[in-house]
């Protein structure tokens, strides 16, 4: 590696531990929790949050509005909901004897769909193309979403009363599935202290802005990703197709999304090339809900027994045989 490329990929360092910090104070969570929410920024990829609720989920998504100064605009999903009502419609104006298109609120940097499971699959699919192509179809016209554009999306997963699960082609829109999990002790009485005089969020500030994360998701494609790293992270995503508790695995989508993470967690720690000990903490995270299990109840599962299943991957997998690379 140069040494202008180390500098900057040590400078990129710097903002991003600068940004976990500030995210820090706000979210009380584990810190490999929030370093995932940075993988999956530095990849330009959705967020699936999924969490009982008061565990900082809507939270999270204003903070990172407001430390990358981004717009951010929230939908509360209801059975009610309508597709317009996420992606804008057409209001006749009969001065100008035209239609004119009013933006909804997936207009935005960052969209907060907040259980989205209560929407109808009618709404849920009002945002397969946003989350896809970066677009809107209205009409039979296409608008151009803002850039950088995310859409973090909250479910409970215990209660599925009145809901209507994700399918399996919006699931694997997401680029990561994410629980951030209750707080240890030190961590709740951090978070009851920071609110006795106002809410951490109103003290946060913008530490980045638009330009600078397109640099710091450029910095990213210049991590070194080796051809034996690729077939190993392929074995991986193979081995889900042909596990015996699997009924539909990983799709090459999942290969591409976890070489992505993969060097973006390499930029988050310093390295300059993607290393096999990158990968277990990636693998659920980034796979775990692109996977259709033969048993309905895995989805279920407790921790313990998805962490099993994870290992048992990881350890009929050979690694490639080569040193750590720093910078």
């Amino acid at each position: 590696m140069s040494g202008s490329q180390s500098s900057a990929q040590q400078k990129s360092r710097q903002a991003l531990q600068h940004l976990q910090k500030q995210l820090a104070q706000a979210i009380q969570t584990r810190p490999d929790k929030l370093q995932l929410v940075l993988v999956n920024l530095l990849c330009g990829g959705h967020l699936l949050l999924e969490d009982a609720p008061g565990l900082g989920k809507t939270t999270l998504a204003r903070a990172l509005s407001q430390t990358l100064g981004l717009s951010m605009k929230r939908v509360q999903c209801t059975p009610d909901l309508m597709p317009s009502d996420i992606t804008g419609i057409s209001v006749y104006n009969s001065e100008e004897h035209d239609f004119h298109f009013i933006p909804g609120p997936v207009f935005s940097n960052i969209l907060l769909a907040d259980e989205i499971n209560r929407a109808t699959p009618r709404t849920q699919s009002a945002l397969l193309e946003a989350m896809a192509e970066g677009t809107v179809s209205v009409d039979r016209k296409t608008y151009k979403l803002p850039q950088p554009f995310m859409v973090i999306a909250t479910q409970n997963p215990v209660e599925f009363s009145g809901t209507f699960p994700l399918p399996e082609a919006q699931l694997d829109r997401f680029f990561i599935r994410l629980s951030l999990g209750y707080p240890d002790e030190q961590q709740e009485v951090a978070l009851m202290l920071a609110q006795l005089t106002g809410h951490p969020l109103q003290q946060l500030k913008a530490v980045l802005n638009d330009r600078s994360l397109r640099a710091l998701q450029q910095q990213c494609d210049k991590i070194t990703l080796s051809a034996a790293m690729a077939g190993y992270i392929s074995q991986l995503v193979r081995a889900t197709r042909q596990h015996p508790q699997v009924r539909l695995g990983a799709s090459p989508r999942g290969s591409l999304a976890l070489m992505r993470a993969a060097r973006a967690m390499a930029l988050l720690q310093g390295q300059a090339a993607v290393t096999p000990a990158l990968i277990p903490d990636l693998l659920e995270p980034v796979l775990g809900h692109r996977i259709v299990w033969r048993d309905n109840n895995r989805y279920q599962s407790s921790a313990a027994a998805q962490q099993g299943f994870w290992q048992e991957i990881l350890d009929s997998t050979p690694q490639p045989d080569f040193p750590d690379q720093k910078s």
